[in-house]
């Protein structure tokens, strides 16, 4: 592979996870900034709705047991985990742990939300949880690839490091440090 075609690569997929990252910050900026999800109610909507419409048989204890019962602290940690995904994937730092955190997150919001039902056909499954998959799949990407290679802090940082380093020998250039002379 030429290099031309990696830098095509590299931008594609920095493109990708700023949009992810995008997409991500507008959910978690409606959630952390409308007190409806976290304090009145709406994530508990979103669970029951979940239990009517179709969470896998497996994940129904689940939801009911341990997520309702508690569902203004994972609220929060959800409100609030979509926002630093978003903020990780848009600067491009930490993005193989807000990866790693998306993935699982997608994964559960897939169990929780699409499942078509016991007679579906086996292609019917993966139909079913596009909303969820394709998300999960751009996740796997940032994981395994190198997302932060371009357009992020990360590939910015050694320009603002530099900078520090001529500014710092600019204020110090007067200070040499005298060295033993040798007769």
């Amino acid at each position: 592979m030429g290099m031309e075609a990696r830098d095509r690569n590299t931008m594609a997929l920095a493109a990708l996870r700023i949009s992810v990252g995008m997409l991500f910050l507008i959910f978690g900026d409606y959630k952390v900034f409308d007190v409806e999800f976290i304090w009145r109610g709406g994530f508990q909507i979103w669970i029951n709705r979940f239990l009517t419409d179709g969470a896998y048989p497996f994940m129904v204890p689940v939801l009911q047991k341990l997520v309702l019962p508690h569902a203004t602290a994972i609220a929060f940690l959800v409100a609030y985990g979509e926002l630093a995904i978003g903020l990780a994937l848009v600067l491009g730092i930490f993005v193989r742990p807000a990866g790693i955190c998306g993935l699982i997150y997608m994964l559960t919001l897939l169990f929780c939300s699409n499942y078509p039902g016991p007679q579906a056909a086996f292609w019917q499954y993966f139909g079913a949880s596009l909303d969820h998959s394709v998300l999960a799949l751009c996740f796997s990407a940032f994981v395994f690839g190198e997302a932060d290679r371009a357009i992020s802090i990360r590939s910015y940082w050694p320009m603002f490091v530099g900078r520090q380093e001529t500014v710092s020998h600019l204020l110090f250039a007067g200070e040499k440090e005298s060295e033993p002379e040798m007769n």
